[in-house]
């Protein structure tokens, strides 16, 4: 037909309209993380696992006119001027009102609808917002990870090396000089294979050694919320980095070092004695984990009620002598009310940058507490 010009912008309606979604689920995800990653279904799960969650349901947009209007489509009665406030949907229900209770409305709800997103997707979501504090490059040998690098060209190798690329080329420049302006018959000079090496390459490692309070003071809520914290931090570090050891220890009045399961699964009881976790973690840092060689971050999570005055002045001691050699010494105090644990008075003396405190209070404070602990490069904690 002369004159008609297709519109191609119908062609990709749909992949528009699919990136629109996938964008406003991640809108949603993102709402929802402080209480997402505290529900104890996905603590159990693997990163397999499909949960759901409501995200508005996606309208078209569009003009819509009302059909009694008559000769004044799109026209309003009366003055009236930009900003004017026309009407407003009640912010809350009448009280006594719960859900699917109350008298019938009048105004239309909004629809939602339930989105599946796997354990694997919410984490990437909280893990672009983190990253290891004052990391340094670091080389430990104990710690194998071989880096292939393509160094070469060789005119003998295995074809799974074969460089295509560069094998053309050769098969070109050899019938050009005989006179040939096309690929001809091969031979073998015209292969070429990449060649590749084990080149040792300077390592970011860390060790993470986290430091568990399991003493009768630590109840439901304060161990779950500690279970949290150490949950998402070892997800963090094991997707994010390559080279990271962690140390689980746990204490009441004595300290000891337990495996990764012991540390998530071992109940409460007995007293307090925090100089006891830290007394063993500089042991660990001095005979194991050198500060010349490694990237050290301890993790205590407790909730600050401790033996005596005598055992935090201990602590404090412990704490100050190893803040030197450490890149971030973070502290996690779990409290159920408003109160000010002895430790943290205690704790309220060190003006370190390398010592990071939080309190966790309630299940979205998780969130904020990792934020703070692993910021991103240039937030919150320095880089170097």
């Amino acid at each position: 037909m002369a004159g008609f010009v297709p519109d191609w912008t119908l062609q990709r309606k749909g992949a528009m309209d699919q990136a629109r979604h996938q964008k406003k689920i991640r809108e949603a995800l993102k709402q929802q993380l402080p209480d997402l990653i505290t529900e104890d279904s996905i603590l159990t799960a693997d990163g397999g696992r499909v949960v759901r969650v409501p995200i508005r349901n996606l309208e078209e947009y569009k003009f819509r006119f009302d059909p009694w209007q008559g000769d004044r489509v799109g026209q309003d009665q009366g003055e009236g001027k930009p900003g004017d406030v026309l009407g407003q949907i009640p912010a809350h229900k009448p009280a006594g009102a719960g859900r699917g209770q109350g008298p019938p409305g009048e105004i239309p709800g909004i629809d939602y609808l339930e989105a599946d997103v796997t354990i694997d997707e919410i984490a990437g979501l909280l893990f672009e917002d983190l990253g290891l504090p004052y990391l340094r490059p670091k080389m430990q040998s104990t710690i194998p990870r071989p880096t292939f690098q393509f160094k070469d060209i060789s005119k003998r190798g295995l074809m799974g090396n074969l460089d295509k690329r560069r094998s053309l080329r050769e098969n070109l420049l050899r019938h050009a000089r005989q006179g040939a302006s096309n690929v001809g018959p091969w031979q073998p000079e015209d292969l070429r294979f990449k060649t590749w090496v084990n080149v040792p390459v300077e390592d970011n490692n860390a060790v993470v050694i986290a430091m568990r309070d399991i003493s009768g003071s630590m109840g439901d809520f304060k161990k779950l919320m500690a279970r949290t914290f150490a949950f998402w931090m070892l997800r963090f570090l094991r997707t994010k980095y390559e080279a990271v050891e962690v140390v689980f220890i746990v204490h009441h009045t004595q300290a000891r070092e337990v495996t990764e399961e012991e540390f998530f699964q071992l109940g409460e009881s007995g007293g307090t004695k925090v100089s006891s976790a830290y007394e063993l973690c500089w042991d660990v840092v001095q005979h194991r984990y050198p500060p010349t060689q490694w990237n050290i971050y301890p993790m205590h999570f407790s909730d600050g009620d401790n033996w005596s005055d005598a055992d935090n002045r201990r602590t404090v001691e412990y704490l100050e002598a190893m803040l030197p050699m450490v890149n971030v010494f973070g502290y996690t105090e779990i409290r159920e009310g408003g109160y000010t644990s002895t430790l943290m008075s205690a704790f309220t003396k060190i003006k370190h940058p390398r010592f990071q405190v939080v309190t966790i209070g309630s299940r979205k404070d998780v969130y904020a507490a990792l934020k703070q602990f692993f910021p991103r490069t240039g937030e919150g904690i320095g880089y170097e």
